[in-house]
């Protein structure tokens, strides 16, 4: 499949508030159905044990309803690990949403390229949201990452293939979700990368990244802080 750049309606400014409601609910079910949150959470296993870290900033990307922080904050609970967690969406309903579900932590309605470049967080995570970037957002993104995150940052998402692409569009369908979710899920497959444009992009970006792939259909990219400059 090649890769397409047509808009998916949840990044349309007009989108109203239930339409984004019913989306986010929906997107929620099919993030439990399908592990989404499992690397991200084995991902902080693995750095908490190799920082040996008890406290630590997390910033979700691309936050939506605040799905991956709810599951982060109950990680934290469960591995007695203290968190200041933020969810940073451009969408003026994603916090509402989230705090409606009990999201915790501060918010940041936004796009993420307006974060200070002073602003630093231990930890920064993406989990679905690399695919609405184009190819030069996708570079400015991978060098803007390792220069906010001081112990590291994790991106996962969808791997751009014809077999999730045909699950998605019956899926969604049989189950009858929300018409957002209807229309998206299959354009999201088409925006996505690919081992080797996630390659070529990292080269480009110039960074130190690594690439694996990760039960079902995604690609989870991990990387360090930015080496410091001077001595």
């Amino acid at each position: 499949m090649k890769r397409i750049n047509r808009p998916e309606w949840m990044d349309d400014p007009a989108a109203t508030e239930a339409d984004f409601e019913a989306a986010l609910k929906d997107l929620e079910f099919l993030g439990r159905i399908t592990f989404g949150a499992r690397p991200t959470l084995a991902w902080l296993d693995a750095l908490v044990k190799r920082t040996g870290a008890t406290h630590l900033s997390v910033l979700d990307l691309g936050a939506g309803g605040g799905e991956m922080l709810r599951a982060v904050s109950a990680w934290g609970r469960r591995r007695g690990i203290t968190l200041d967690l933020t969810g940073l969406d451009r969408s003026p309903w994603a916090e509402t949403y989230a705090r409606a579900a009990g999201t915790e932590g501060n918010w940041l309605t936004c796009d993420l390229f307006d974060v200070p470049a002073e602003q630093k967080y231990d930890v920064i995570l993406c989990s679905l949201f690399t695919h609405h970037l184009s190819d030069d957002e996708m570079v400015r993104f991978l060098r803007w990452l390792p220069q906010h995150a001081t112990l590291g940052w994790l991106i996962s998402d969808v791997h751009r293939h014809w077999l999730p692409w045909i699950v998605l569009w019956a899926g969604t369908r049989l189950l009858r979700l929300a018409p957002m979710v209807i229309h998206d899920s299959t354009i999201s497959i088409s925006r996505s990368f690919v081992r080797e444009d996630l390659e070529g992009l990292i080269e480009h970006a110039g960074i130190s990244a690594e690439l694996h792939w990760s039960f079902p259909f995604r690609w989870i990219v991990q990387g360090a802080p930015a080496a410091p400059t001077g001595r």
